[in-house]
């Protein structure tokens, strides 16, 4: 067996570094590097027979095709220097210097890692691994160049290590490959893991593909004379290619029991055009003449996938009825598709412009971040795992999604606040409340990476003082306090008169005929005021309703909810919510089948071993408990707590008004810690679970969502 292919000298590395890397010094410092690994590896030789210095030759020769930068190569040339060789840190940094001795290192501890694939945890957890010890991500880089080459010459080992190694680069390293983008180590990986997997399926499909070969490469070239004509017809300049697919990804569509003449993209082709604008005029172009297939239309471009890979792709009816897998992108997005992170170190390498760098670095971090999400995608979002990442790579940012899936960069600590001001400052200073990943969340609550938020508005909300204290950064404290040294009274008088004709609206009442003349003249009247601004500043500062307002015009009676009063133990001091009768310092609890609030009428029912539980005197269990009822009463010294109270809200339509009922809990502060939809037969029904500080504040929160025209009825939930 050959593999004269793997004998490759420094010079065939040389030549390849020296198509995207410029600079003298940086070549020098390459070659140091070389001098040094032959030096360390002089006597060593591979189980192939070879001399040692071939294998980080070729993984050098590898990094050059996805154009890693100089640091990466000497790495990739001395990657087990430190680990195989008579060699110390502190000598490798004297020649090579921190950087690249550091990258060495990284390598190091990973090759010192025993995979194993037994099963999907132990998977998963290697992944992590291997991506949390990488403070750099060129050492996973270098790493898979490492494991590309030895799949390269996996045949010198024995039957049983073979299968091993190649499990380990299936099952751990491609699918890391993937996730930075690198699909030209990725793919071969997979293939040459296969070979030696299951090389009856390897080898059947490769002659299956050989046997067709001819077929499919002359339907292919004319489809392609096609396509060239029909787009230089329209002057758009293009290159173009046919493309192969591996075998790997046909045993895989095969082993979801396609059959083989099925599998439509083994005619496939890539156009690559200047610019994003010719790519979707391309697409139209094929379209107008090749009917497309349904649903295997994708759009990259405008939603790239987690590894930057942006392209659109499209499957049409080409010559013959054959079907075609078209991809269309731009040069640049081939690039990032093909090479993935390890090209953005090399790009412009020796640029002088401070500005060009950065943007560089950013781009570095922004897609190594992707890749981190899209790797926790695929149960790879261990807190701690993602968090290393975040401290090493992404200096202390994160990155939230709103639903539409528009990023946001935030600083690592940033609440809903944050996310909802930069979005935009009149959402920012609306905002009532938020749902994170689906669920409720506080305004304080700390946002991680990969979140998803959904803000609630509401028009005639504001912000409060205290969010200055919950929210992380800079920029959104100046919006807040900016919001604060403005004319209070403006807004108190735009928010009386929005909730003034929202209250008319409600009663269909029309708001010219209200604020006629003579209405005006009785409100001012009433309201002994000159001004209709007054008036508004009265309701939007809270010193009268709406009610109040409308019916001194039309005189309709105001809703007066009798109140229940209840003799309350005015002892001080009592460092306890509940006064038991005669008794001090007892343990008591509040029963979870009647929930009561401050304010309520209680009684006492004295339990068996666990203190006093008290219930509403309402409670339907009372009737079971006469023997050991109790007097108890709220003590008003400790009324500083908030109570949970279970109520279920009937709606008569089945729409989710969970956000617009949320809104209105948050609008009075009431914390809603569960909302949940319970299945109606002819209704929406929502079983609520919040937080109120009084019977008074449950009230309220009773009265505004009667308010709302899709609300049939709302009770106490009693168990």
């Amino acid at each position: 067996m050959s593999h004269s292919k793997d004998k490759i000298t420094f010079t065939d590395v040389m030549t390849d570094v020296k198509n995207y890397i410029t600079s003298t010094e940086e070549l020098e410092k390459i070659e140091k590097a070389y001098q040094l690994a032959l030096e360390k590896h002089e006597g060593q030789y591979r189980k192939s027979g070879e001399a040692y210095i071939i294998h980080p030759l070729n993984v050098a020769k590898i990094l050059t095709t996805v154009y890693a930068d100089s640091a990466t190569i000497q790495a990739g040339l001395l990657h087990d220097v430190l680990e195989d060789c008579d060699c110390t840190k502190e000598e490798m940094e004297n020649i090579v210097g921190v950087e690249v001795t550091r990258l060495v290192e990284g390598v190091t501890k990973l090759s010192r890692l025993h995979f194993s694939t037994e099963n999907e945890y132990l998977i998963e957890y290697y992944k992590k691994i291997i991506v949390g010890m990488s403070e750099d991500v060129r050492v996973i880089i270098v790493k898979l160049a490492d494991r590309l080459h030895n799949m390269r010459t996996l045949w010198a080992l024995p039957d049983e290590k073979r299968v091993k190694k190649a499990n380990e680069s299936l099952e751990i390293l491609a699918p890391i490959a993937h996730h930075l983008g690198i699909h030209k180590i990725k793919s071969e990986l997979e293939d040459l893991a296969l070979r030696y997997i299951k090389p009856d399926v390897f080898y059947d499909i490769a002659e299956r593909l050989n046997k067709t070969k001819l077929e499919r490469d002359q339907t292919v070239q004319q489809m392609m004379e096609e396509v060239k004509g029909l787009l230089a017809e329209h002057n758009i300049t293009f290159e173009m290619k046919g493309r192969s697919k591996s075998i790997y990804s046909i045993y895989n569509k095969l082993d979801k029991g396609k059959k083989f003449g099925e599998i439509y993209d083994l005619l496939a082709m890539r156009i690559l055009v200047k610019t994003k604008q010719e790519c979707y005029l391309a697409l139209g172009l094929i379209h107008s003449k090749y009917k497309p297939m349904p649903r295997r239309f994708k759009d990259y471009i405008a939603m790239p996938k987690p590894n930057m890979y942006q392209s659109l792709h499209t499957t049409v009816f080409g010559i013959d009825g054959y079907l075609f897998e078209i991809q269309i992108r731009t040069h640049e997005m081939d690039e990032i598709a093909e090479n993935g992170i390890a090209s953005h170190w090399a790009y412009k390498e020796n640029q002088s412009s401070t500005k060009a760098n950065l943007q560089s670095s950013t781009e570095q971090k922004l897609q190594f971040f992707k890749s981190i999400i899209d790797l926790s995608n695929d149960k790879m979002s261990s807190e701690d795992f993602v968090n290393s990442i975040k401290e090493e790579v992404l200096n202390n940012n994160i990155y939230c999604f709103s639903p539409k899936g528009d990023v946001f960069e935030l600083p690592k600590g940033a609440t809903p606040l944050d996310f909802a001001y930069k979005i935009h400052t009149e959402v920012g200073e609306t905002t009532v409340g938020a749902l994170v990943n689906n669920s409720i969340a506080p305004l304080d609550y700390e946002l991680h990476d990969n979140d998803i938020i959904k803000i609630i508005t509401n028009k005639s909300s504001s912000p409060s003082k205290e969010w200055i204290n919950m929210v992380k950064s800079t920029a959104t404290k100046n919006k807040i306090r900016g919001y604060f040294s403005k004319s209070e009274r403006e807004i108190y008088i735009e928010r009386g008169k929005d909730a003034l004709e929202k209250e008319l609206r409600k009663r269909k009442l029309s708001i010219n005929e209200f604020f006629n003349k003579e209405n005006t003249e009785k409100l001012l009247k009433e309201f002994k005021t000159d001004h209709i601004n007054e008036v508004y500043l009265n309701v939007g500062n809270g010193k009268h309703s709406s009610k109040t307002v409308i019916n001194v015009i039309y005189k309709l009676e105001e809703d007066s909810p009798v109140k229940k009063t209840i003799v309350i133990n005015t002892q001080p001091n009592i460092d306890t919510d509940i006064i038991v009768s005669g008794i001090d310092k007892v343990k008591v609890n509040f029963a979870n089948c009647c929930n009561p609030v401050y304010g309520e009428d209680i009684i006492g029912y004295i339990t068996k071993g666990n203190g006093i539980s008290i219930h509403r005197v309402t409670c339907h269990n009372l009737e079971m408990m006469d023997d050991r009822i109790i007097e108890v009463n709220w003590n008003n010294n400790s009324n500083n707590k908030k109570y949970l109270s279970m109520i279920l809200v009937y709606c008569h339509e089945h729409e989710n008004y969970m956000a617009d009922i949320i809104q209105k809990a948050s609008m009075l502060g009431v914390g809603i810690d569960e909302i949940k939809s319970v299945s109606g037969s002819s209704c929406s029904i929502y079983q609520i679970s919040c937080y109120v500080t009084s019977k008074k504040q449950l009230d309220k929160l009773f009265s505004e969502l009667n308010k709302q025209s899709y609300i049939d009825k709302i009770e106490r939930l009693m168990r």
